[in-house]
């Protein structure tokens, strides 16, 4: 299934990728390559990550395939031989995939998946790796941290019409969903992923009647089950008392409001009176909801100053992930052909060869440590954290839920200790680099290293010789 509708997901890469792709073809170069798809550095004030949109690859890769229509547009490009066109018509993933699962968390340095397939396969699937895991990623890790400091309050995205297209939106509501949000305000999300939709009314509802009250009284009439009002229009404390006689007329119908909403203003202050305003004319389960640029810092901040909200809708902020609206994220060759492969640019190293992430706890059963280690070491202890979720380009087992990825997440997020699960983090949390990994890597680096300078030597004398000439006649 394409979930881009008219966009054809082929054509989700750079031009690059394609032009290697050429040139491999044309120097006989398609052997089983293994690529790794890891996060470099965290963000400012990050120390974990919550694993996300894998689903979302796995429903597109078997499928995967260059229409008609996508091959006729690079031939009009004018830039690929025949031959390329042709491997393209035919095209399939027949690759192996291992990954870590959804909702699970995940730390700087560690492969997130690894990619083995013939060489061209693997990178013409790049682009799309990189972007569906790294946006959902991004925005997982930071609703977690809004679950983070809510303290049990309700959650819900908001964030649909300030998101980077409706694409992200749908990866805003389905990544906030996974790390604990009740739901979101984003109908398409509701409809395809089953998350559970929220809403109150805009102010231009409120202004198109002639009195607050009686607009008021129309939503309820209209909701009688499940209306939350929204009070800061004109003045928030006089807009709680009108609340209050809505409350009373549903009342007498057997009827309850549900909520109101403060969107402006010192909404600790606000939401303190209000509540004063509700429980004293005898409806303390009239919730009060609270929106306008709130992130994970702004949460904090009113439930540590005593604000008495029971929901928070979490828009823009969240949205776009603002303080990190991206992720240093890397998909790099660490095998071809049984080699190891080992990249030595300064402040890009990778970790050669296919590996596998293994995760130790403490006796109080949190998290205590990982240690990355080549995939064939063996380890007695630990948890592995990597799973084949492809073999052969089809998927391994069936499609999880999200209720299932939300639980991992529920349940993965209690392991973390405190002091990383905190929106400050107290330290980074410690990744061990197996000893027969080091050795490999040492290895490699000085061979290729020797190699540079063997290579430099060889063809440097013919060029010395001709330099010198020039300088000194």
């Amino acid at each position: 299934m394409n979930p881009w509708g008219q966009y054809a997901p082929e054509l989700v890469t750079d031009l690059y990728e394609l032009t290697m792709a050429e040139s491999f073809l044309r120097e006989g170069m398609n052997s089983e390559a293994t690529f790794s798809l890891f996060v470099r550095d965290y963000p400012e004030d990050r120390s974990c990550f919550v694993s996300a949109g894998l689903q979302s690859l796995l429903q597109i890769l078997p499928d995967f395939r260059f229409s008609d229509e996508s091959l006729k547009y690079l031939v009009s490009l004018g830039k690929f031989c025949t031959e390329l066109i042709e491997y393209l018509r035919d095209f399939r993933f027949s690759g192996s995939i291992r990954a870590i699962p959804e909702g699970r968390i995940f730390f700087a340095q560690e492969p997130i998946l690894e990619v083995t397939a013939p060489i061209v396969e693997a990178q013409v699937i790049e682009t799309l790796v990189v972007n569906m895991i790294q946006l959902d990623t991004m925005l997982a890790s930071k609703a977690a941290r809004v679950s983070a400091v809510a303290s049990g309050k309700e959650l819900i995205d908001f964030g649909m019409r300030r998101t980077h297209g409706v694409d992200a939106s749908l990866k805003a509501a389905r990544a906030s969903y996974l790390a604990g949000f009740a739901g979101t305000s984003n109908l398409l999300a509701g409809k395809i992923y089953g998350i559970p939709v929220f809403g109150t009314m805009a102010h231009s509802y409120v202004t198109s009647f002639h009195s607050e009250l009686d607009s008021f009284h129309a939503f309820a009439r209209a909701f009688p089950d499940s209306s939350v009002l929204l009070i800061d229009t004109y003045d928030c404390i006089a807009g709680a008392f009108k609340a209050v006689e809505v409350a009373t007329t549903l009342r007498n119908r057997g009827k309850k409001l549900l909520g109101v909403r403060l969107d402006s203003g010192d909404l600790a202050d606000l939401s303190r009176k209000v509540r004063l305003i509700l429980d004293e004319a005898g409806f303390p389960e009239v919730k009060i909801m609270a929106s306008g640029n709130l992130d994970e810092y702004e949460v904090e901040r009113l439930l540590s100053s005593g604000a008495r909200i029971d929901s928070f809708a979490v828009g823009t902020r969240l949205g776009v992930s603002a303080d990190a609206p991206y992720l240093d994220i890397a998909y790099k060759l660490v095998e071809y052909e049984g080699r190891p492969i080992l990249k030595l640019s300064s402040g890009k190293k990778t970790w050669i060869g296919q590996k596998q992430v293994h995760r130790f706890y403490g006796a109080d059963g949190k998290m205590n440590f990982d240690r990355v280690c080549l995939l064939d070491t063996e380890v007695k202890e630990g948890e592995p954290l990597l799973e084949p979720v492809m073999q052969g380009g089809q998927r391994v087992g069936e499609p999880e839920s999200l209720a299932q990825i939300r639980a991992r997440f529920s349940d993965e997020w209690r392991k973390l200790p405190e002091k990383f699960r905190s929106i400050h983090p107290g330290g980074i949390y410690p990744v061990e680099v197996c000893q027969p990994l080091k050795d490999l890597d040492n290895k490699t680096a000085r061979l290729r290293r020797r190699e540079e300078v063997e290579d430099r030597l060889e063809k440097g004398i013919g060029e010395l010789g001709n330099l010198a000439a020039r300088l000194f006649p």
